[in-house]
């Protein structure tokens, strides 16, 4: 795939994350957290933004926190 030219909107790169990727966004004081599943998802997701945007996944996302289990 090719990179997108010219500058892309934080927004844009958030939206397709989510739809194409098992995460979350949670927002922190107006900046977008990535909730992931797993390490590989993680990595999976960091590539495609770098692939598809040109940007690394923290220029992106605030920062980057794995799910906690869920509570049975």
């Amino acid at each position: 795939m090719a990179v997108h030219q010219g500058p892309v909107d934080q927004d844009v790169v958030i939206e397709k994350v989510q739809s194409l990727f098992t995460c979350r966004v949670l927002w922190s004081e107006g900046r977008p957290c990535l909730e992931y599943d797993s390490r590989e998802e993680l990595d999976r997701i960091s590539e495609y933004v770098k692939a598809n945007f040109g940007m690394e996944l923290l220029d992106v996302f605030f920062t980057a926190v794995e799910s906690l289990p869920d509570d049975d």
